[in-house]
């Protein structure tokens, strides 16, 4: 088998980097609709912000169940680790409240922003710190992790959207 290097294929930080990706499009999304204060895109705020909370919590349980447990044990330093979850914590806080709220107004739309401010923080410390480790620690099969990830989080959308609906 010939040998491959760690960015030959996707691997868990690449599936992790599309749900970056993903979610910091519709943060953009969000922020085009609080332009207008139409009914419609009162409601399409609501629904976006929902769906950004889900994508978040899905995207945070896997990094807790499965990619930070794999990174604690292949690291030696885990402060990153260790923030990043205060960062989670942090950011479930506010979904939680947008989840809650009632109304669509101006302190809904501030809370919608302060977690894309989070999350877009957080989101650079993964890239430029905890992927890179993750990338260089000999110990870990990123390429399996994937697949680990993608199986999780496709349950849990599954879980999450039932839930809700």
């Amino acid at each position: 088998m010939p040998a491959t290097t760690a960015r030959s294929q996707p691997d868990a930080c690449s599936l992790l980097e599309s749900d970056h990706r993903k979610v910091k499009k519709m943060f953009k999304d969000y922020e085009e609709l609080t332009k207008s204060r139409s009914r419609t895109a009162t409601q399409q705020k609501r629904d976006l912000a929902q769906e950004i909370c889900l994508e978040l919590t899905v995207h945070a349980q896997i990094e807790e169940e499965i990619f930070y447990p794999a990174l604690r044990a292949a690291l030696k330093e885990t402060d990153l680790l260790d923030e990043a979850e205060v960062e989670h914590a942090s950011a479930k806080d506010l979904i939680a409240q947008i989840q809650d709220a009632t109304e669509i107004d101006d302190k809904f739309d501030a809370k919608v922003t302060v977690l894309g401010e989070y999350i877009d923080h957080h989101v650079k410390e993964e890239r430029n710190e905890i992927f890179t480790k993750a990338r260089a620690a000999k110990k870990l099969d990123l390429i399996a992790m994937r697949d680990q990830l993608a199986m999780r989080k496709e349950e849990l959308m599954e879980e999450m959207t039932v839930a809700t609906a």
